[in-house]
C-alpha cells in the first residue's frame, strides 16, 4: 500500500530534502505540500527539482482536503501543535520533526491521538547519530547520577533548548539517581547561570548557547570523582541526516496509537 504524505514546511531546510526523498520511495507518494511563501507553485520546481505535479498549499487545512495518510511537520514552534491537532482531528497520522513543544503540549497531542485512534511520532532529532547519543547517555545515567546538558545552535534559532536537548534531558531525568551537586537554590551570585532544570523530579540542568557558525550540537557531560565522560552529537550543514529517520517514522507511525517520542523507540 502506498503511504500518501503531506509535507508541512516543504520549502524549509529539512522539507527541501524530504520532498524529493518521499517521491523516490517505492511505497510512498507526496500527496500535499504546505508553504505560505510558495503557495500555488509546483512543489518540485519550488525547491529546484523537476516538477512533481503537487501544488503547494498556503495552509495545512487546504492541504488536508486531499486524501492522505501521514502529515510530516517541519515548520515552526508556534504552529506545530495546532498542525498536529488538526491533522489528528482529520484522521491523519503525524510525524513531528519541529522542536519547541513541551510536556503539556505532548500530553494534549497524545490524548487527541488516542481519542482518534491514530499514531504520532515526535523526535527532537531524527538523525541516527543523535538518536545513538541519547541512547548511550541514558545508559550512562543509570550509573553516573551527575549529568548536565549543553545545547549549541545557531544565533537565529527561535526556541531554547532545542528539541534534541530537551528530549535528552527529559530522558536522563527519568533514569538518573539523586544528584550530588549543590542545588541551584543554594547557589549565590547569579543562580541563572547554572542553566534551567528540564524533566521530572529535580530535572537535569540544560545550558543553551546560541551563536553564529553553530548548526546544532548537543552534549551530555557526566562527572564522578576523578573521572568524566562526555557524549556529544554534532550536526553538519545539510539536512541529509534527518531524511532516513523521518522516512522510517513515516513507515512506522501507522502501526501505533497515541504518541511515541524519540526515534530510539523505533530502532529496535
Amino acid at each position: 500500500m502506498t503511504i500518501r504524505v503531506v509535507m508541512a514546511g516543504a520549502t524549509g531546510w529539512v522539507g527541501k530534502a524530504l520532498v524529493p526523498a518521499i517521491g523516490a520511495q517505492g511505497d510512498m507518494a507526496l500527496a500535499g505540500a504546505v508553504s505560505r511563501s510558495g503557495a500555488g507553485q509546483d512543489s518540485g520546481l519550488l525547491i529546484g527539482m523537476p516538477a512533481n505535479g503537487i501544488t503547494v498549499s498556503a495552509s495545512l487545512a487546504e492541504a488536508l482536503e486531499v486524501p492522505s495518510d501521514v502529515l510530516v511537520d517541519y515548520t515552526k514552534p508556534h504552529v506545530v501543535k495546532d498542525h498536529a491537532l488538526l491533522a489528528i482531528e482529520k484522521g491523519r497520522h503525524v510525524v513531528i520533526g519541529t522542536s519547541g513543544l513541551g510536556a503539556t503540549d505532548f500530553g494534549e497531542i497524545d490524548a487527541a491521538a488516542r481519542a482518534n485512534r491514530v499514531g504520532v511520532i515526535a523526535a527532537g532529532n531524527f538523525s541516527i547519530t543523535a538518536t545513538l547519543m541519547k541512547r548511550f547517555a541514558v545508559m550512562a545515567a543509570k550509573y553516573v547520577p551527575d549529568v548536565e546538558v549543553i545545547d549549541y545552535a545557531s544565533a537565529k534559532k527561535p526556541d531554547a533548548p532545542s528539541g534534541t536537548a530537551r528530549e535528552l534531558a527529559e530522558a536522563l531525568a527519568d533514569v538518573r539517581k539523586a544528584s550530588t551537586v549543590r542545588p541551584v537554590s543554594e547557589v549565590s551570585g547569579v543562580p541563572g547561570t547554572r542553566g534551567a532544570a528540564v524533566g521530572t523530579g529535580e530535572g537535569v540542568q540544560v545550558h543553551a548557547l546560541r551563536l553564529p557558525s553553530y548548526i546544532l550540537s548537543c552534549e551530555a557531560l557526566f562527572g564522578l570523582p576523578d573521572e568524566r565522560l562526555t557524549i556529544r552529537h554534532d550536526a553538519g550543514s545539510s539536512a541529509t541526516p534527518y531524511v532516513a529517520g523521518t522516512l522510517l517514522a513515516i513507515r512506522r507511525v501507522q502501526e501505533i496509537t497515541g504518541l511515541v517520542r524519540g526515534l530510539d523507540a523505533l530502532m529496535d
